[in-house]
C-alpha cells in the first residue's frame, strides 16, 4: 500500500469536489452572523487536506480566509489570483531555503488552486477557515469564464480546472 493510501485510510479522508481528499477535524460550537454571509456560520473550521501526484485542487474560491498548514510529504504550490487580478505562487512546505513556508494565507474571495510540482507521492496539509467553511460559500471556477476574466493566466487556468 502506498504512503498516500495509508494516510487516506488512517485519517478517513474522502474525495473533495475540488480534487484531493479531506476530512473535517474541527467545527467550532460557537456561531455568529458575519458581514457578507447569509445566515449564521461557525466561527472556525479545520480539515486535513491531501493532494496526490496524480491529482490537483481545481480553481475555486470561498467567502472566508483560509490558512493552509503543511504536515507531511511533498511541498505543494498554491496558485492565487488575488482580488486585484495578480497571480501569486505560494510554496507550502518546510524547505525554507527554496522559499517554502509551513503556513500560507489565502484571503477571502480569491481564486486559488494547488498541486504537487516536485517529486513525491502526496502532500498532507491542513486548512483552517474563518468564518467557518460552508459549501454555500464555495464556488468552483468555470474554465471558460475564468480564462475570459484572466486571459494572461490561460494556460495555468486550463491546467487547474476541470
Amino acid at each position: 500500500m502506498s504512503e498516500s493510501k495509508k494516510w487516506i485510510e488512517k485519517l478517513s479522508l474522502e474525495a473533495h469536489p475540488e480534487g484531493g481528499f479531506y476530512k473535517e477535524t474541527y467545527r467550532s460550537w460557537e456561531t455568529g452572523q458575519f458581514s457578507g454571509f447569509e445566515g449564521t456560520r461557525n466561527i472556525s473550521t479545520a480539515i486535513y487536506f491531501m493532494l496526490t501526484k496524480d491529482n490537483f485542487s481545481a480553481f475555486h474560491k470561498i467567502k472566508s480566509d483560509e490558512m493552509w498548514h503543511f504536515y507531511h510529504g511533498s511541498a505543494i504550490v498554491i496558485y492565487v489570483i488575488d482580488l486585484e487580478g495578480r497571480l501569486q505562487k505560494l510554496l507550502l512546505g518546510t524547505d525554507i531555503e527554496k522559499g517554502q513556508r509551513p503556513q500560507h494565507l489565502v484571503k477571502a474571495g480569491c481564486w486559488f488552486a494547488s498541486r504537487i510540482e516536485e517529486e513525491g507521492d502526496y502532500a498532507l496539509t491542513g486548512c483552517t477557515v474563518a468564518p467557518g467553511f460552508d459549501f454555500r460559500d464555495f464556488v468552483m471556477a468555470e474554465r471558460n469564464q475564468l480564462v475570459a476574466d484572466y486571459p494572461a493566466y490561460k494556460d495555468l487556468i486550463k491546467s487547474l480546472t476541470r
